[in-house]
């Protein structure tokens, strides 16, 4: 089991580096934007990259965040429960987030299918929509293995 917790933590650890990666560019395309305004002479498609740009790193950023457990999480009432009972609520929320995870992910590449066979493009710019929607549809996969492997740590006793 150990060898599948490294791996996943290694392939969230990788999205988040993209997201990372692309984080300052979008920022930096933005500024470079506001600046040119100022001289009268926009970046064309701004806001396509920035929107394309945007996708990656909350879609990449998704699965390190939830390996770290850095979402904000309420746990007033769980904590009241005994501990057995706080696993098996912890393994059933993991369980229905993956289910919804694999929903998104597989509807995304399945999306991301139909937009390469069409040959959508974006208006400004003429870039392919597909290869943005397959990324995002692979991190919804990734973040369904990060939360296959908190049910791991649950019955193991590494999660709390």
């Amino acid at each position: 089991m150990n060898n599948f917790l490294g791996t996943v933590f290694r392939l969230s650890q990788w999205t988040n580096g993209i997201a990372g990666v692309v984080l300052p560019f979008m920022m930096l395309i933005t500024v470079a934007d506001v600046i040119l305004r100022f001289f009268g002479k926009p970046i064309v498609g701004t806001f396509e990259l920035v929107a394309y740009t945007g996708a990656l790193v909350v879609g990449f950023s998704i699965p390190f965040t939830s390996w770290a457990r850095g979402h904000i999480y309420v746990d007033f009432f769980i904590q009241k429960l005994s501990a057995p009972a706080r696993k098996s609520l912890n393994a059933l929320t993991r369980l229905l987030g993956m289910a919804l995870f694999f929903l998104a992910g597989w509807n995304l590449i399945k999306m991301g299918m139909d937009l390469a066979q069409s040959g959508e493009v974006s208006p400004t710019l003429q870039m392919p929509f597909y290869p943005f929607v397959y990324a995002i549809g692979i991190s919804c996969l990734v973040q369904c293995l990060v939360l296959l492997a908190d049910i791991v740590k649950i019955f193991e006793g590494k999660y709390e």
